[in-house]
């Protein structure tokens, strides 16, 4: 074979090879998004609330005439 042959067998070796790996297929599936409600439970401490009512509550049952 000559030179330029075999850059001509090589070349179209390369071309085959390369064309052959851009003939890929990816498949992507896509499953629907499930939105639910949220629930929170939020225990607040009024023991300070309360403290504070009795320790103004002698201010406001001052008659202020």
């Amino acid at each position: 074979m000559t030179m330029v042959r075999k850059m001509y067998v090589w070349s179209t070796l390369l071309l085959l090879l390369l064309l052959s790996a851009a003939c890929t297929r990816h498949e992507v599936e896509v499953k629907p998004v499930e939105v639910k409600p949220i629930h929170i439970t939020i225990d607040v401490n009024v023991k300070v609330d309360r403290a504070l009512d009795d320790f103004f509550g002698d201010l406001d049952e001052i008659d202020p005439d």
